[in-house]
C-alpha cells in the first residue's frame, strides 16, 4: 500500500531584487518604461498539477480488499473500497487539504501477487516549465519504498531522465555507490545520485519522508545558511547545465519495491501509501510579476512585453527584437531582455569604440515600415524619397565608417531571423541588417523584396513571410 504526500517547499530564490518588472522613468528622450528581470512569488502548485497513476488497477478498492493496519499489527480488517467515499483512496487525496489533523492519502493494492514486482508510476504534470526552489519531499504515510527512482521531463512527458535513485542498498538495486548531495563538489552539483538515507527500515522512528535535496545543492554555492545568494545566481547563469538541472515540466516517481517488515509474511502488510502535495517555483523566464490563477492551469502575467505559458515568446507587435530569456545577471537586478516594437530603441546602437558624431542627434526621417500590414506597432510615416538618405555621400573624401558584426556581437542586430549579420553605419548612427534572406529586405528584414508580397497568415519571423 502506498500513501503519498508530495511536498515541494518554497525557497525564496528570487525575492526582493526580482519582484519589480518595470517602472515609469524620465530620460533625456522623454518618459518611458524601464524593464527589470522579475518573477512572481513562489506558490503552491497543487492547484495546477495533473496527476496520473500507472498501471491501471494499481489503486486499491476495485475490487474492494482488506489490508493490515501498520499502527496495529494485529488488526487486518481495514478495507479499501473505491465505491465508498469513506473507504476510497484515489490519487487526488495526494493533493487535498487535510483538516483537523486527519491524514488522507492515495493507496495502492496490496502485494497479493508476491514475489512478482509491485510497481507503480506516479506522474505529476504542469504543462509548463517549473523551477525547483526547495527540496522535493514525498511523504509515505506507512513505510517508505526500499527502491524508488525520481525522474523528470523537460518536454511535457515525451522523454524522461533520472533525477535521483533511492534504495536501502544502492549497489544492489542500481549498481551505484551511495552518496549524499551535501558532499558534492561545485562541478558536480547537478550530478544524479543514489542515496540510502530515505529507504532503510526506520523502526520505531516512523520516518515518512523521502527527500530530493535541492537546498543542499544550492548550499554548495550559497553557503549552509543560503545567505550568499549572489554567488548562487551567478552560478545558475554561468555553470553549464546547472539551471536546467532544476527545471522541469513533469516529475515521475517510479516505485519499484514497497517496504517489508521484519518477521512479517502477510502480504496484506505490503503496499504503498502516498499522502500530500507539491510546491515549486515557476519558470517565467524572468518576465512576469504575478500568477493569473485558474483551476488546472497556471499562467504568468507576462511583461517586457512577452507572452506564452512561460513568457517564452514576444508578443505579436513586439518582434523586432528576437526573444531571449531574462537573466539574473548582472546583479542585483538582472537583465530583462525585453521584447521591442518597431520604432523603438532597436536599431539605435552606439559604436563601442567611438562616440556618435554630432550630427547623429539630428532626427533623420525614418523609412516607412508598413507597420500595420506587418503586424507591428505603427511608426511615423516617412517623407517621400526618404530612402535616398542611404545614397548620400559625405563631401569629405574620407570613407564612411561601417562596422559589420554577427548578430550575437551587437545587442540590436535584430532581423526577425532572416539574417544574423548587421552593419553599424556611423554616419547615420543606425544598425541595419545585411543579406536578408527569405525574400525580405529592410533595416530589420521587415519588408518584402520587389515582386514578393506579405503573407498575412505568417508572422514576421516566419521563413514564408514573403511569397
Amino acid at each position: 500500500m502506498l500513501r503519498l504526500l508530495v511536498l515541494l517547499h518554497c525557497l525564496p530564490l528570487a525575492s526582493g531584487d526580482y519582484d519589480i518588472c518595470k517602472s515609469w522613468v524620465t530620460t533625456d528622450e522623454g518618459p518611458t518604461w524601464e524593464f527589470y528581470a522579475c518573477q512572481p512569488k513562489v506558490m503552491r502548485l497543487k492547484d495546477y498539477v495533473k496527476v496520473k497513476v500507472e498501471p491501471s488497477g494499481i489503486t486499491c478498492g476495485d475490487p474492494p480488499e482488506r489490508f493490515c493496519s501498520h499502527e496495529n499489527p494485529y488488526l487486518c480488517s481495514n478495507e479499501c473500497d473505491a465505491s465508498n467515499p469513506d473507504l476510497a483512496h484515489p490519487p487526488r487525496l495526494m493533493f487535498d487539504r487535510e483538516d483537523e489533523g486527519l491524514a488522507t492519502y492515495w493507496q495502492s493494492v496490496t502485494w497479493s501477487r508476491y514475489p512478482s514486482p509491485l510497481e507503480a508510476n506516479i506522474t505529476l504534470s504542469w504543462n509548463k516549465s517549473v523551477e525547483l526552489t526547495d527540496d522535493v519531499v514525498v511523504t509515505f504515510e506507512y513505510g517508505r519504498p526500499t527502491a524508488m527512482v525520481l525522474e523528470k521531463s523537460l518536454d511535457n512527458g515525451r522523454t524522461w531522465q533520472p533525477y535521483q535513485f533511492f534504495a536501502e542498498d544502492c549497489m544492489e538495486a542500481f549498481g551505484m555507490p551511495a552518496r549524499r548531495a551535501r558532499d558534492l563538489a561545485a562541478a558536480g552539483a547537478h550530478r544524479v545520485l543514489c542515496t540510502e538515507e530515505y529507504s532503510r527500515w526506520a523502526g520505531s522512528k516512523k520516518e515518512k519522508h523521502v527527500r530530493f535535496e535541492v537546498r543542499d545543492r544550492f548550499a554548495i554555492f550559497a553557503g549552509p545558511d543560503l545567505r550568499n545568494m549572489d554567488n548562487l545566481y551567478t552560478r545558475l547563469e554561468s555553470a553549464k547545465g546547472l539551471k536546467e538541472f532544476f527545471t522541469l515540466t513533469d516529475l515521475r516517481m517510479r516505485l519499484l519495491r514497497p517496504e517489508t517488515f521484519p518477521g512479517s509474511q502477510d502480504v496484506t502488510w505490503f503496499l504503498y501509501y502516498v499522502s500530500n502535495t507539491v510546491r515549486e517555483g515557476c519558470i517565467w523566464n524572468l518576465g512576469a510579476r504575478r500568477w493569473n490563477q485558474g483551476k488546472g492551469s497556471g499562467q504568468g502575467q507576462c511583461d517586457h512585453p512577452k507572452t506564452s505559458p512561460d513568457c517564452g515568446k514576444c508578443k505579436r507587435s513586439f518582434r523586432t527584437r528576437s526573444w531571449r530569456a531574462g537573466s539574473y545577471l548582472p546583479l542585483p537586478h538582472g537583465s530583462p531582455n525585453a521584447c521591442a516594437a518597431a520604432g523603438s530603441a532597436v536599431g539605435k546602437w552606439s559604436s563601442p569604440s567611438t562616440a556618435a558624431p554630432l550630427w547623429a542627434s539630428v532626427p533623420w526621417p525614418q523609412v516607412s515600415s508598413n507597420a500595420e500590414a506587418a503586424g507591428t506597432s505603427a511608426v511615423a510615416p516617412a517623407p517621400a524619397k526618404a530612402s535616398k538618405l542611404f545614397q548620400l555621400r559625405p563631401k569629405s573624401p574620407q570613407v564612411m565608417p561601417v562596422e559589420e558584426f554577427e548578430g550575437s556581437a551587437g545587442p540590436d542586430c535584430e532581423c526577425y531571423g532572416h539574417s544574423n549579420r548587421c552593419s553599424y553605419i556611423d554616419f547615420l548612427n543606425v544598425v541595419t541588417c545585411v543579406s536578408c534572406k527569405h525574400n525580405t529586405r529592410g533595416q530589420h528584414c521587415q519588408h518584402c523584396r520587389l515582386g514578393y508580397y506579405r503573407n498575412g497568415s505568417a508572422e514576421l519571423d516566419d521563413e514564408n513571410v514573403c511569397i
